[in-house]
Order: C-alpha cells, then sequence, then structure tokens
C-alpha cells in the first residue's frame, strides 16, 4: 500500500500470477460490461470490501483506491495477503510406540481372538450339534468377509480395532442363535423340520434386523464422532455387523436348505441341550421393585464415588504427556518413589503407575503443554530422562532413552502427546456421541414399536448400564491391579455396550409385539412374562458367547486394551440384567395396556393361529 502518485489517495496495490491474472481479466471485463459495477472481496464468507472496477485489467496488476486512511490501507492490504501466508502447523497429538510393545500386544490380541473364536465354534457344536457347523461355516466366511474389507479399505488394523473383531464374532453368533431357538420352539410345537426351518427363519428377521439397525447407528455415530483408533474400530463394527447379517440369514439358509433339500435331517439341538432352557415360567415382572433397589444402591453407589473419588482421566481428557518407560529385569522401582521424586523436575507432581508389562511405568505430565514452542516435547523428554535418572540412579544416554526399541535399561517404549485443544475436542465429541447415539435409538425405537414407552425403556435400560459401567470405573479406580483410565477407547467401550445392551432390549421388546397380537386373552403381565421367558435362552446364548470371545482379549490382550474388554465384560453382564429387569418392567409401568387397538375384532383369528400351530 502506499499514496497513489497522481491524487495523493491511499491506495492498495494487488500483483498477481499468470493463472490468477486470466481469471481477473475475465471477472473485471464482466464487471466493466455490466455498468462498471463492484466486485465483492470475501474473508470467510464475509464481505471486507466492494471496489467499483472501472475498466477491465488484463495484466493482474490492480490498484485499489479509496478514502483510505494510512491504517486502514494496511488493515486492507494484510486482510488481501491472508490467503498467501504460509500455515503453521502445530502437532496437537502424536502418539510413538515401540515395535516390541507393539508385536507383544498384536500377538497377544490375536492368540486371544484365536482361542475365544475356538471356543465358540465349540460352544455352538454342542447345543446346536448339526446346525452348529452351519454356524461355524458362516463365522469363518464372516471373518474372510471382514479381513477383505479392511484390506480393500486399506483401513489400519490397531488394537481397539482387533477388540472390534473379536466382539464383532460374539455378536456374529446373535443372528445365529435368534434364528436356531426360534426354529427350536416351532419343533417343540409339534412342526416338521422343513416348517420349522421355515418358520423359524421368517419369525426371526424381524428382531435379527431390529437388534442390527440399532447396533449400527450406534457405530455410526461412534465412526462419525470418533477420532484415531476409535474410528477404526467403529468401522470394523459396521463392517462386521452387515457381514455377520449376510452369512447368517442369507448362506445360513442356503446351507440348511441345501442339506435338507434330499430329505436329510439336521439337529438343531443335542441329548445335552434338547430341554435346555425351554418351557421356563418365570415372573420376572413381580421380581421388578427387588430389581429397582438392587439397580439404585449400584446407581447410587457409583455416582457418590464419581462426586467424591472421581475418575482416572486419561491424557485425551485432561491434555498432556504420556510416557510408557520400561526398566531392566530385577529394577526395584517403586512407582510411589517415581512420583515423589519426579515432582522437583517436572514442577508438578506426575501420574505414576506401573501398567501390566514387566518393569514398565507409565508417567504422565502436564509439565510445558501449553509451551507454544516447537522444542517443547523435547524439553520434557529430557526432563523426564533426567528426572529418572537422578531419581532411580540408572544412567542411560539420552539417544538410548528415547529409542523404543532400545535393550537399555532405561527406555521410553510409547509415548503420547495431547494438547489441551485437543483434549477438549474429545471432550466435546464423546458427549456429543452419548446423546447423539441415545436419540438416534430413542427416535428408532419409537418408530418401530410406535409407543414412546417403548423407547423410554429402552434408553432407561442404557442410562442405567451407562451409569453403572461409569461407577464401577471409579469405584475399581485404583483398587484392581490394572488401568481404568476414562480415554477415547473406553468412550468406544461405553457406546459398545449400548449398542448391545439395546440388542438385547429389542430381541424381548420384538417378541412382546409379537405375543401382544396372538395371546389375547392373557394379561398384559403375562404376556410379557411369556416373552421374557420365550428369549431367555437367546438371551443368555449371545452373552456368553460374547463373553466367551471378549474374556481371553481380556487375560491375554496387552495393558492398553484391559480396562477396554472390562468396561465390555461389565456391559454385556449389566445389558443383559437390564433388558430384563430394567427396560420391559419400565414399559409395563408406563402402560396401562400394551395390547393394540382393535385387537378385540382379530381375537377369532389369533385363536384360528394358534390352533393351527
Amino acid at each position: 500500500h502506499s499514496p497513489d502518485p497522481t491524487t495523493g489517495e491511499m491506495a492498495v496495490n494487488l500483483r498477481m500470477n499468470n493463472r490468477g491474472a486470466q481469471v481477473w481479466a475475465e471477472m473485471t471485463t464482466k464487471a466493466a460490461n455490466d455498468g462498471n459495477r463492484e466486485v465483492a472481496i470475501c474473508l470467510d464468507n464475509e464481505v471486507v470490501s466492494a471496489p467499483r472496477v472501472n475498466g477491465p485489467i488484463p495484466g493482474g496488476n490492480t490498484q485499489i483506491t479509496g478514502n483510505f486512511s494510512v491504517q486502514e490501507a494496511a488493515d486492507f492490504a494484510s486482510i488481501l495477503e491472508v490467503g498467501k501466508l504460509p500455515a503453521k502447523v502445530d502437532i496437537i497429538q502424536n502418539t510413538t510406540v515401540g515395535p516390541s510393545l507393539g508385536q507383544k500386544n498384536i500377538d497377544s490380541s490375536i492368540r486371544a481372538l484365536g482361542i475365544g473364536f475356538g471356543m465358540v465354534l465349540l460352544f455352538m457344536i454342542l447345543y446346536y450339534a448339526g446346525a452348529g457347523f452351519v454356524s461355524i461355516i458362516a463365522l469363518i466366511l464372516n471373518l474372510f468377509f471382514i479381513f477383505g474389507a479392511l484390506a480393500s479399505f486399506g483401513t489400519v488394523l490397531t488394537l481397539p480395532g482387533i477388540a472390534g473383531i473379536v466382539l464383532t464374532i460374539g455378536m456374529a453368533v446373535d443372528a445365529n442363535v435368534i434364528i436356531y431357538e426360534r426354529i427350536r420352539e416351532e419343533l417343540r410345537a409339534g412342526k416338521s423340520m422343513l416348517a420349522s426351518i421355515n418358520d423359524g427363519f421368517k419369525h426371526s428377521y424381524s428382531a435379527i434386523i431390529d437388534a442390527n439397525v440399532t447396533t449400527i447407528l450406534v457405530a455410526m455415530v461412534l465412526a462419525y464422532f470418533g477420532l484415531g483408533p476409535i474410528k477404526g474400530f467403529a468401522v470394523v463394527l459396521i463392517i462386521g455387523v452387515l457381514s455377520s447379517l449376510f452369512t447368517a440369514v442369507l448362506v445360513g439358509r442356503m446351507v440348511i436348505d441345501w442339506w435338507t433339500k434330499g430329505d436329510r435331517n439336521i439337529a438343531f439341538w443335542s441329548g445335552l441341550s434338547k430341554g435346555m432352557l425351554a418351557n421356563l415360567n418365570i415372573d420376572w415382572l413381580g421380581k421388578r421393585r427387588i430389581a429397582y433397589v438392587v439397580s439404585g444402591v449400584l446407581i447410587i453407589a457409583g455416582l457418590a464415588s464419581i462426586f467424591t473419588k472421581g475418575f482416572d482421566l486419561g491424557v485425551d481428557f485432561k491434555g498432556g504427556y504420556s510416557y510408557n518407560v520400561e526398566f531392566a529385569q530385577g529394577s526395584n522401582i517403586d512407582p510411589e518413589s517415581l512420583r515423589t521424586g519426579l515432582e522437583s523436575y517436572l514442577e508438578n507432581p506426575p501420574l505414576v503407575k506401573a501398567v501390566d508389562t514387566e518393569n514398565t511405568f507409565n508417567i504422565v505430565t502436564d509439565y510445558l503443554i501449553n509451551d507454544p514452542e516447537d522444542d517443547a516435547a523435547d524439553r520434557v523428554m529430557a526432563k523426564v530422562h533426567e528426572g529418572l535418572s537422578g531419581v532411580t540412579g540408572i544412567n542411560v544416554d539420552f539417544d538410548e532413552f528415547v529409542k523404543t526399541d532400545s535393550e537399555s535399561d532405561m527406555h521410553v517404549t510409547s509415548s503420547y502427546k495431547v494438547l489441551p485443544t485437543i483434549a477438549d475436542d474429545i471432550k466435546k465429541s464423546s458427549f456429543y456421541a452419548g446423546i447423539f447415539a441415545l436419540l438416534l435409538i430413542f427416535l428408532y425405537i419409537f418408530i418401530r414399536f410406535n409407543r414412546w414407552q417403548y423407547s423410554l425403556g429402552a434408553v432407561a435400560a442404557l442410562f442405567h448400564d451407562s451409569l453403572i459401567v461409569l461407577g464401577l470405573f471409579s469405584i475399581f479406580w485404583g483398587v484392581l491391579p490394572f488401568s481404568l483410565e476414562i480415554d477415547q477407547a473406553f468412550i468406544a467401550a461405553l457406546l459398545t455396550v449400548i449398542g448391545y445392551s439395546i440388542n438385547d432390549t429389542v430381541v424381548v421388546f420384538d417378541r412382546i409385539r409379537e405375543y401382544l397380537g396372538i395371546h389375547t386373552s392373557k394379561s398384559t403381565d403375562e404376556v410379557l412374562n411369556l416373552a421374557i421367558n420365550s428369549t431367555f435362552s437367546r438371551t443368555l446364548i449371545t452373552s456368553f458367547t460374547t463373553l466367551i470371545m471378549i474374556l481371553p482379549l481380556f487375560i491375554f490382550g496387552g495393558g492398553s486394551i484391559k480396562g477396554f474388554t472390562f468396561a465390555i465384560i461389565i456391559g454385556i453382564l449389566v445389558g443383559t440384567y437390564s433388558s430384563i429387569f430394567v427396560a420391559t418392567p419400565i414399559v409395563r409401568d408406563l402402560s396401562e395396556d400394551l395390547k393394540p387397538k382393535g385387537v378385540e375384532s382379530k381375537k377369532s383369528f389369533s385363536k384360528a393361529a394358534k390352533t393351527a400351530k
């Protein structure tokens, strides 16, 4: 910017490259031919200036004049230069994992995957006999489809991603279980094998679709709001659910139809399981008040711990630097002595805790976390090295200390940095993910079941499950010998629990809806108890198969995934409980009569249907 030598007015000068000059010439020619109209100059979709075009400007050199003061001309020139300023890149989140630690986690997770998969296959054969072999074919195909899809998408398989595969296998069994249990019911009712297979599949579709759609909704929310590895977990979960639907419903039906086409029978029970969990007659609703008290005690105890003791918030939620430091075999290192000793080096006392890898400690500090300098992370690492050398007396060269694959007596195996800005973003995204997941589930249940009581009962059960999981994480923090950090992985586990719990609940609701139209002469309480009793075997078997998939991951998995799997184990147990003792009883207490309108006119049809069965 400079004064115009002719008029003395302040002027702002623009110079463009060849491409810019060509576009600018076209724009100014059109403006000049259109009555010398103005051309708007915008920044962030706001007009900052609209100079009149006096004539076409073909050369790319432009002068904007006006009644500018010197300061106004300088400000305007600065605005125009914003587009060409080089943007500075700041690393707001950084993770480093050593190859040995990464390989250990991969090996342990794959071992857990193999053990869990083998246990599920063995159970399906022992419980469902010949049909169990069909489910094995479906599960193996499911694995091929999952890994094929991940490979084609170029997805990076992280620890949460492996956990997603493990969980998907457990949940994939659910579709088979729903179908097989319904076929077993039809066989017990005296139908032929072919009729039982046909009706079993037909009457299972509604429950399978509803249960899996709700899980996909939760996974989609997680994929949208999740960051990094958690987004990968959600993608794996979505692919796994879609694949399991295809393999269980389509492939499973094709294999069974092929086998039974030549007058060959297929067994859906073994001698051990034939009468197991059949013809239950338990008054579940009569016990709902006891369940309300049990749930109330657990929730109150959890909330008391949350408000007094709080959580072990991970770096994801508060920002800071996290280091896993491994010491040589036989080193007698105490976490408390590290914490107190490092305080004088890092200004504030860091969080120090042992991880399940032998002689490895996690150190979390907020030292220099708000320092904008590029070398802040290096200075923090140097301070940690200096402090550990002083506290432990182990002298290791700094270059060896920072090498994740070093064989020295003391070195960093992994590090993690999250600035407070990204920590705030993670908090917000986690909050939004939970709210949107619950809202989507509420709306879907309302649309599918046409009653707000079902939606409220389902969401109340999900709040119940979430509060208990959160409360137990607070209560057991510092008590259990593994990390119970609240981090992104925990949020993924919590949302997975929500998806799993609603899966259970929807299957019960679907049977309630069916029975309300059939058993018109029974009271509402009788129908609800009948629906819970008839789906109890499916609920128990699905929970069991998912648990035997997750337990090996919890036992053999790395320390970074123990808290994640612990949350899912609690969620499976609590979700199974809430689908029976929370969701359905709340629907009952909120409704005077759940029977559909106009049911009186359908009584003769219902009786005929019942007689036909």
